[in-house]
């Protein structure tokens, strides 16, 4: 079994793992550091948790027993599949998708079970019903928008997913690491809004993309209070530390820069797929701060080389499932695009 890891070279342009160009406020390291001279640093942080998830539950408009927080996004799924996955069931999903999913999965030894999404990347509501059907999954992946090509689902889709699973008492897990960049357009639901008590469904967020975290590692999913009650007891006790609490807690009191940022992100992007469109390459439209793209007439692989010689580092998907000679560029700064783009433009032309 290989390991997830996404190659960290050296490079002056690094637009590889869908991180903020940006970072978040200049203020929080003084915020952070008044905060940190109150820990009492020979005591356990708060188990649950609970002043950081009654601030998330205020971002969502529900209670403090409908999230739970861990240590990124990646660590909420790892809980879930600990909890309602593992040997003797199923983990379902539709690829191309995030391959943590599947990864996780099989670490807990569950079965990995998978349907093939549309040329276009996106699911199909009645293909989603007839695969959840015929295969009973005990937990389905809906990745919206979906890594790694930036598609986002419609409503329909979802609810066709949640009546599917709830049949027979399967979760549908909707990953929406990227939905702040998305701009829901026409069509388009966010899960959270079909969350309630009695529905099979868990919407996982994160803090590493719209709100500049990476490097913090904070992720949470709402759900309702059954499921997360039994999160709780799988999870390591004293799992997030006081220092990440406070830092979340930072955030949250400006939410509002999050959405800037996201909304800056997206216009960043926009003009990205416009210089895209005047080269010989593929794309996809795309709801996160990512593009997937392939070449015309060019080895995937090869070009991803070419512009690693030039400095520049892009995702190489052309060997995935699915993705045949496909390239993932992450939205940076203004100045990184343009270096991404004057040597992709250099690459495809030929030029030494």
């Amino acid at each position: 079994m290989q390991g997830y890891h996404s190659p960290q070279v050296q490079a002056r342009v690094r637009l590889n793992t869908n991180e903020s160009p940006e970072g978040p406020p200049e203020g929080l390291g003084a915020a952070l550091a008044e905060r940190l001279g109150r820990i009492d640093w020979n005591r356990y942080p708060s188990r649950s948790a609970a002043d950081l998830r009654a601030g998330i539950a205020a971002l969502h408009g529900a209670a403090p027993e409908n999230v739970f927080a861990a240590n990124g996004s990646n660590e909420v799924i790892q809980t879930l599949l600990l909890t309602y996955a593992g040997a003797g069931r199923r983990v379902g999903l539709f690829t191309p998708t995030y391959a943590l999913h599947s990864h996780i999965a099989r670490v807990v030894g569950a079965e990995v079970v998978a349907a093939p999404r549309q040329g276009d990347f996106r699911v199909n509501p009645d293909a989603a019903a007839r695969f959840a059907a015929a295969e009973r999954p005990d937990v389905l992946f809906l990745c919206s928008p979906n890594n790694p090509t930036g598609t986002v689902e419609a409503a329909e889709t979802v609810q066709a997913c949640l009546e599917a699973v709830a049949g027979y008492g399967g979760l549908v897990v909707c990953d929406e690491a990227y939905i702040q960049f998305s701009g829901l357009g026409p069509g388009s639901v966010s899960a959270v809004d079909l969350l309630g008590e009695d529905a099979p469904l868990a919407v996982c967020r994160t803090f590493s993309k719209a709100w500049a975290l990476a490097a913090v590692r904070l992720g949470y999913v709402l759900a309702p209070a059954r499921i997360t009650e039994e999160l709780h007891k799988v999870v390591l006790p004293y799992h997030l530390d006081a220092v990440t609490q406070e830092i979340g807690l930072l955030c949250l009191a400006d939410a509002a820069a999050a959405d800037r940022r996201a909304a800056d992100i997206a216009a960043e992007r926009e003009r990205l797929a416009e210089r895209l469109a005047v080269l010989p390459v593929d794309q996809w439209p795309s709801g996160a701060n990512f593009i997937l793209f392939r070449p015309t007439g060019r080895d995937g692989a090869a070009v991803w080389r070419e512009l690693l010689d030039r400095s520049v580092l892009v995702r190489d998907c052309s060997s995935w499932e699915g993705l045949a000679g496909c390239l993932r560029v992450t939205v940076g700064t203004p100045k990184e695009n343009s270096l991404f783009i004057e040597a992709l433009t250099d690459v495809l032309r030929g030029a030494v």
